[in-house]
């Protein structure tokens, strides 16, 4: 590819870390926030993290169809409804913190769902345009745009937590009022965006290949079951860690800081994670990926003092972003431009149903296992561990099967 693509790339690369940035700054408040202000309105206990469920869910159901929309009317059309759907999500969801109504909080939840699905499609439109050497660095670039969400979207919530004597769920209103002006934000930026619509399958090309045949390609399979594994254990635990927090005697605005440096390590590896990439393949940085997430685990179980909190939700991150990044590089590699849309929105519902199956899970896990946010907190941690085995099993599996196919 010419340098002029490149450039072009370079151009909607640099749109996208924005977007990442200030859009991406609603899902950190809203992963602090959700599980707090819904343990405080929910009729049991067990549904706390359910409307974090909701916006999962959301993501999941939205993925194939945004997809589509992508695939037929570009990927700006796209995320412009991504950012409506986040605009209409935290206006829903501060109406109903005023009135406290759990059943209307999750539907403000599901639309932000919408937003979270476009932000999704960030990493795959960043190698639309790119080279095949520039796609991998392009693709940790936007990751990395993360870095300003991870700062801004916690430390909104810590302002406004902090600086409020209100002891009610309303307190977090405020919070979606900042989600609503970065939906914003984001509409005008994608004013901005130079990605043309996926070229119409030829005749000698034809349409490409069905849902079953794609997910049939070893490498494909492989890198589905390594994104949704990386993605949902880190959600799993990511989802608990402010329930956990403030459960074992620590302060919403420790949570939130907490929260800060995980979502930092989720992003600011992604300066280098394109690089290691290039030099060490794809297999073993998803596979270093993977064994950091165990690693995590373990941190976790050795107590809940604050310094435990970060040193497992550093680790987290660091390790759904070397995996998720990895898996997101072996995929955009493995299929046709003709296939994007069909793979990719395939991709996210997989991907996505397995987050929301692991959030869902993280809320009874933490308020309905054990007797105390500890034995709770323990049991969300150990839940990695089958998980873990069968991502790592595939990613043996697919370097055993390459190396006997070239030998």
């Amino acid at each position: 590819m010419s340098q002029i693509d490149d450039t072009r790339a370079k151009r909607n690369v640099a749109v996208l870390v924005a977007a990442q940035a200030f859009l991406g700054s609603q899902i950190t408040m809203m992963f602090v926030v959700a599980g707090l202000a819904g343990q405080q309105i929910t009729p049991f206990a067990c549904l706390a993290t359910l409307p974090i469920s909701l916006i999962v869910f959301g993501s999941m159901t939205t993925a194939p169809w945004l997809s589509n929309v992508m695939q037929r009317y570009g990927r700006r059309t796209g995320f412009f409804l991504g950012a409506l759907g986040g605009l209409i999500g935290a206006a829903i969801g501060a109406y109903a913190l005023s009135i406290s109504s759990f059943w209307l909080f999750l539907v403000g939840s599901y639309m932000t769902g919408i937003y979270m699905s476009a932000q999704g499609f960030y990493r795959f439109a960043a190698a639309d345009t790119a080279s095949d050497a520039f796609r991998p660095k392009a693709i940790s670039y936007v990751m990395a745009g993360g870095l300003l969400s991870a700062i801004i979207g916690p430390q909104v919530v810590a302002y406004v937590t902090a600086n409020t004597a209100d002891a009610t769920v309303g307190r977090y209103i405020p919070i979606y009022y900042w989600a609503m002006g970065f939906n914003v934000v984001g509409m005008l930026l994608f004013l901005l965006l130079d990605i043309p619509k996926p070229p119409p399958a030829s005749a000698t090309d034809g349409p490409g290949r069905s849902k079953r045949e794609l997910l049939a390609s070893p490498r494909i399979m492989v890198a589905v079951i390594c994104a949704a594994v990386s993605y949902a254990l880190m959600n799993l635990v990511m989802t608990s860690t402010p329930l956990a927090v403030v459960g074992c005697g620590f302060g919403e605005p420790d949570a939130a800081n907490v929260v800060t440096v995980h979502v930092l390590a989720m992003f600011a590896p992604s300066f280098f994670t394109g690089h290691l990439i290039t030099r060490f393949g794809v297999e073993r940085i998803m596979g270093l990926g993977l064994a950091i997430l165990g690693v995590a685990g373990i941190a976790a179980l050795q107590g809940v003092d604050l310094m435990n909190f970060y040193g497992a939700l550093f680790l987290l991150g660091v390790g759904w972003n070397f995996g998720f990044i990895g898996a997101t590089t072996m995929l955009a590699g493995a299929h046709t431009p003709q296939e994007r849309g069909r793979m990719q929105g395939m991709n996210d519902l997989i991907v996505f149903g397995g987050v929301t199956l692991a959030s869902l899970a993280s809320g009874g896990l933490m308020n309905c296992i054990g007797g105390d946010p500890v034995e709770g907190w323990a049991a969300v941690n150990i839940a990695m561990v089958p998980f873990l085995v069968l991502a790592g099993g595939s990613l043996i599996w697919l370097v055993m099967r390459n190396r006997t196919a070239t030998a």
